[in-house]
């Protein structure tokens, strides 16, 4: 019997750098130790390395077979090593037969961040009622932090166009109700982490801007929220970010990453720290190795309501309208018909029509409800995520107390804790993940909030005490929600004006559940693109958007 020096090195803090060894026949003295390490190895809920899996999945849906099977470089499904590009690279023109994306359903699980609190969303039916307006400059289908962000950049601009000006906001269900109000929490830029990837797909300078983007997001919106005064108001905590590699594999290839994108010039690296299982185990109760860096935990949809409050009264000139309970359900050409001819297009709702030149897509996984995938090439698929907020009721014998913000498993779990009233009130840590459980489909094409899958659930409501085994014995389960995310196979967005439908339409989304930190930014440069166009001006393409990102 041979055994490979894994475990050992995961669990036991020997260096995963290090080549692995082959032990030889097994003696009682080190058949002993293997016991050993099988009874004090902790049980994780779920399973790890599964981004192959299930990003093999999501090729498949999304890329014919034939040009799967033709393609001269295609060995397998794409992942974060630096093996040069594959299939799943870069996106081909004619994808499959698209799946028909539907609009979002109309009763929603609740989220803590929609219903924690009796006022959480005070703009939630904002508009509902009453006519709907039926005349602006710019229409914003979305109102997640994708929609917030390009109505706070319009204003900013318009202000200096003169003249008045009116965006109208419109939202199918309770504003910021998509993802922005579903999702776990976090404002934390990724400077490293898949680094080679993005450096063989698109070279340096575009890996280096991807970094970029995402420590400008970051700042901005920290700046916004302390300018505004409103760090208390939208729970802001500044407690740093630890991601946890469960595999030797994965604290290789993030040194890896770590390292190129440190010789490429990636800035705040300087603040990121590997630190080993012992130490870990030792400060954090969990027997995993970490990487150590800033990150920020905070209220997504209260700091949504903030910015489109600030935006609404920035500027005299500018009108900024919200309907909520408007789902648009087509975008067309305006006609003689309408009520206002001059406008370029209609948009039709079930409360009736309204006109307008330019028209913002701001609804991620249901991009392609309105966006023909086809004539567009832009194609983004439902994925159905999954969050929980627990609270320990039975604590280990050596209790934990979880401090910031928490990643682990290729990026697949995500948690942090809220803050605490008083010393003998127990943390409700928001904790979400768990799709690798849910294979064959990992919840792909799955585009209904109203319901959690039971496998996922269970998955989550046991990952804690896993990775805390000596902290955390039991929790409980005080909400379980789901929300919807906008897969593309590279993880990343589309950004610009969307070809085949005329001058007016542009679009941002498939931020493949990591827009907190990125779509601020990518809704600033489409707002850059459209006053650009407004001035009858050349847009400057900023130094912090990736130029893949946006479609030539």
């Amino acid at each position: 019997m041979f055994a490979l020096h894994h475990d050992a090195g995961a669990y036991f803090g020997a260096s995963p750098s290090a080549p692995y060894r082959i032990l030889h026949p097994l003696s009682p003295r080190r058949l002993a130790l293997l016991v050993l390490m099988a009874t004090t190895k902790p049980i994780l809920s779920v399973p790890t390395l599964q981004f192959d899996a299930t990003q093999a999945v999501l090729e498949r849906s999304y890329y014919p077979a034939a040009q799967v099977a033709s393609h001269p470089s295609a060995q397998g499904p794409l992942h974060h090593a630096a093996s040069g590009p594959r299939i799943s690279d870069s996106l081909l023109p004619l994808p499959r037969d698209p799946v028909p994306v539907p609009l979002p359903v109309p009763s929603p699980t609740r989220s803590f961040w929609t219903h924690g609190e009796a006022d959480a969303n005070p703009l939630a039916r904002e508009g509902s009622d009453g006519e709907l307006t039926k005349d602006a400059d710019v229409c914003v289908i979305g109102s997640g932090i994708t929609g917030v962000g390009a109505v706070w950049h319009l204003v900013e601009g318009l202000k200096a166009l003169g003249g008045r000006k009116r965006v109208v906001v419109l939202e199918a269900r309770d504003f910021c109700s998509g993802a922005t109000g579903r999702n776990g929490g976090h404002l934390t830029a990724n400077l490293f982490i898949d680094f080679q990837r993005k450096q063989a797909l698109y070279g340096t300078e575009d890996a280096v801007r991807a970094s970029r983007l995402e420590n400008y997001v970051t700042q901005s919106l920290l700046n916004l929220i302390k300018s505004s005064g409103a760090s208390e108001a939208v729970d802001l905590q500044q407690d740093g970010h630890i991601t946890l590699l469960f595999t030797p594999e994965e604290e290789v290839q993030a040194r890896a990453d770590f390292a190129a994108a440190k010789a490429a010039g990636v800035q705040g690296l300087d603040t990121v720290q590997f630190i080993d299982a012992e130490t870990m185990n030792k400060t954090r109760g969990t027997p995993y190795p970490g990487i150590y860096g800033p990150g920020n935990n905070l209220w997504p949809l209260k700091l949504m309501t903030k910015a489109f409050r600030l935006a609404q009264s920035s500027s005299p000139g500018v009108e900024v309208l919200l309907h909520t309970h408007t789902p648009v359900t087509a975008v067309h050409s305006t006609s003689e018909l309408s009520f206002n001819p001059a406008r370029r297009y209609t948009l039709e709702t079930p409360r009736g029509t309204i006109e307008c030149d330019t028209v913002i897509h701001a609804t991620n996984a249901y991009a392609n409800a309105l966006v023909d995938p086809v004539t567009t090439g832009i194609r983004v698929v439902p994925t159905r995520g999954q969050v929980i907020a627990v609270r320990p009721t039975t604590e280990g014998s050596a209790p934990t107390t979880i401090k910031g913000g928490w990643g682990a498993n290729e990026g697949f779990e995500y948690w942090f804790p809220r803050p605490v009233n008083g010393q003998d009130e127990r943390q409700l840590v928001i904790l979400g993940g768990g799709r690798e459980v849910a294979s064959p489909k990992y919840e792909f094409y799955e585009a209904d909030d109203g319901k959690v899958n039971e496998n996922v659930g269970s998955a989550l409501r046991r990952f804690l005490p896993g990775v805390y085994p000596e902290g955390l014995r039991e929790v409980k389960t005080e909400w379980e929600w789901s929300g919807i995310m906008g897969f593309t196979p590279t993880g990343d967005p589309f950004v610009g004006r969307l070809k085949g439908e005329g001058e007016g339409q542009y679009i941002a989304a498939g931020f493949s559940g990591h827009g907190m930190p990125r779509a601020w930014g990518c809704a600033e440069a489409i707002a850059g693109m459209i006053l650009a166009n407004m001035k009858g001006a050349e847009w400057v393409f900023p130094e912090w958007i990736p130029k893949h990102y946006v479609p030539s």
